[in-house]
């Protein structure tokens, strides 16, 4: 099977197939490692066939968009570019320019996807509305949201427009498994694919414990892989045949892009995932979403 999440066609977009791991940015663009060493990374993913980047608005208040659109001079075809709107920003007027200042920083015309970060005190038929217009101007091809649970991913459905609603990106590992009791499955239902934030457990519960677990360890050495190839090769498991999680690690070094890349290619039978289930037990009832 090959390992690619199918985003549905809406809106006058075909529907389109990308690699179930792609390149997240949260910290690039804030000098924890040199500025040429992230565009090389997010370079080397694209070489690597990692298309999808995610990035936002808040990242290093504009600076992780910028890396990224170093990364993309000349090359903004091989890229699925995925950029977030701020709550407060996400009126009827201020996302479209809030998008526009995001499209400067990125060194583009549009962006493939255009995600509320996290749900906010502006009405979402308002964001909507921005969404609508901007793809109707061509600068965003799809929209979606983030940290978005059960109760408001129906809410958002019932409006008009809700419907054409392309992902939701929420935190999701191996040790923060809250969204496999309704979210999950109600998005499943909806035919609409969830982005995983922080596959290699950078936050949520667990996040100290997880990569050092005995049990996490041994799978990966019997499996030939380090323990973040397993977490990510877990998180874009098939469920009943069918991928339909995108995970989205930030690497800088270069291994680590090279490892992220090979994780796509890592199967995991039965017997390792109800080995994992058993260490790490998916949730009996609904839990709050975590979010970072």
């Amino acid at each position: 099977m090959d390992a690619t999440v199918t985003f549905k066609a809406m809106a006058g977009q075909p529907a389109i197939e990308l690699p179930a791991i792609g390149q997240g940015t949260w910290y690039m663009g804030e000098g924890l490692a040199p500025r040429q060493d992230e565009v090389r990374a997010l370079q080397q993913g694209l070489e690597l066939g990692l298309r999808l980047i995610d990035t936002a608005e808040m990242y290093a208040d504009g600076g992780a968009e910028e890396v990224v659109g170093q990364a993309l001079k000349g090359r903004r075809e091989q890229a699925f570019l995925v950029s977030k709107v701020y709550p407060w920003n996400a009126g009827r007027q201020s996302a479209i320019q809030a998008c526009e200042r995001s499209l400067r920083r990125l060194g583009t015309d549009h962006l493939d996807l255009y995600l509320l970060h996290w749900p906010g005190s502006v009405p979402l038929d308002e964001t909507l509305e921005a969404f609508e217009h901007l793809q109707q101007q061509g600068k965003i091809k799809r929209f979606g949201v983030s940290n978005f649970d059960i109760d408001e991913m129906r809410g958002l459905a019932s409006l008009p427009g809700g419907e054409r609603c392309a992902v939701n990106q929420v935190l999701y590992h191996l040790g923060s498994r809250g969204i496999e009791h309704s979210l999950l499955p109600w998005q499943r239902q909806q035919n609409l694919p969830t982005m995983a934030y922080c596959p290699l457990a950078q936050g949520g519960r667990l996040r100290r414990e997880l990569l050092g677990h005995p049990e996490l360890r041994a799978m990966a050495a019997e499996l030939g892989a380090t323990p973040a190839q397993l977490l990510l090769a877990w998180a874009i498991r098939p469920i009943n045949g069918k991928r339909d999680v995108i995970a989205i690690p930030k690497a800088v070094q270069p291994e680590h892009v090279q490892q992220n890349a090979d994780a796509l290619n890592l199967h995991l039978h039965d017997d390792a995932l109800a080995r994992l289930d058993a260490a790490f037990p998916p949730p009996r009832h609904k839990e709050p979403l975590d979010i970072v």
